[in-house]
């Protein structure tokens, strides 16, 4: 089965949902999913890090007042739930000053850009 490339940029409320949304949908169906953490999505998956996204639109506001599960709830299904696998760029824990241990439990590690790419080849790949 073909894979989930999933670049995660934004830090935004409605993007970060819908992210992990559709990663962990396609990998409690058995698809493998990778989801490439960088950018204004990266800290919000430090063990200390904030986990409300800012909304972007009145949609992101009207999650909020909903029952709608957190997507660190949601990407964490993914991986315990189904194939997918987390990564950090390696950059983006450059640029912030983190270490592999500050990240959360449920990322899988650290990968450059590059190898990313070089994994996605054949996949399907997404940005949000």
């Amino acid at each position: 089965m073909q894979g989930l490339y999933v670049f995660c940029l934004s830090g935004s409320r409605e993007k970060l949902q819908f992210a992990a949304m559709a990663a962990s949908v396609a990998a409690v169906c058995g698809r493998p999913v990778s989801i490439f953490l960088s950018m204004n999505a990266f800290p919000f998956f430090l063990k200390d890090g904030q986990k409300v996204a800012p909304v972007e639109g009145d949609f992101g506001a009207k999650m909020a007042g909903k029952n709608v599960p957190p997507f660190d709830v949601i990407f964490r299904q993914a991986v315990e739930l189904g194939d997918a696998k987390i990564y950090a760029c390696s950059m983006a824990m450059d640029v912030v000053g983190a270490k592999e241990s500050d990240l959360a439990a449920h990322v899988s590690g650290v990968m450059g850009l590059t190898k990313f790419l070089s994994e996605a080849e054949g996949g399907q790949l997404v940005s949000f």
